[in-house]
């Protein structure tokens, strides 16, 4: 490993097991954080280069009459045929793989050491590529289910469309280097965390 080059974390987990608070976390203890949902949600942001596509893709009915993108109605649309969620992956991954790499560049330059790549499709994407170790989040169906159904104020039939989209998460689990359960209360979760980002902090 070169001496600018940090060490990547990919993290990763079904809808609702805790992405986004692990994430944050890390960085607090001194990670580069760098989300993929964010660089979905600025290339889909008004003046964002994945709208253009986007609309040529699936026409002005995925839009508000302010231009804006309706994300409901693009998302009824692609959760519920795996043609059209394929095709607006086709727009939207390889624009955040870019993203990412130019944020992983940006940390080099910087002299990170450690940045966390978290991103729910890891796997799905082949992005584990670029990763030194992988980290899984999981947690039971039942609690994603009423996780997500209370965050996206959502019924238990969409939240379960959605978690059967993606990857089953034992087939995550089997790829990941460190399996993170986060069913139970936060603390503990954050402890083996904060354990598992020692060891990552010896190991440089």
């Amino acid at each position: 490993m070169s001496a600018n080059k940090p060490y990547i974390i990919g993290l990763t987990g079904g809808i609702g097991t805790g992405k986004s608070e692990a994430a944050k976390f890390l960085a607090s203890l001194g990670a580069v954080h760098l989300d993929a949902d964010a660089v979905s949600h600025a290339l889909t942001a008004p003046d964002g280069e994945a709208l253009e596509p986007i609309r040529a893709e699936f026409g002005d009915g995925v839009f508000n009459e302010d231009g804006t993108l309706n994300r409901p109605a693009l998302a009824e649309i692609t959760f519920s045929d795996p043609a059209r969620k394929r095709a607006l992956e086709a727009i939207l991954h390889p624009r955040i793989q870019r993203e990412l790499m130019r944020g992983i560049d940006r940390a080099a330059e910087e002299g990170a050491k450690v940045v966390v790549l978290d991103v729910p499709l890891l796997f799905e994407t082949g992005m584990d590529a670029l990763c030194d170790e992988t980290w899984v989040l999981a947690a039971d169906p039942e609690t994603q289910v009423a996780r997500v159904m209370m965050r996206d104020h959502i019924n238990r039939e969409q939240v379960e469309a959605r978690i059967q989209s993606q990857m089953p998460v034992e087939e995550k689990k089997k790829l990941a280097t460190q399996v993170i359960p986060t069913e139970r209360p936060m603390e503990k979760t954050q402890a083996e965390l904060a354990a598992l980002f020692q060891q990552v902090l010896k190991k440089l």
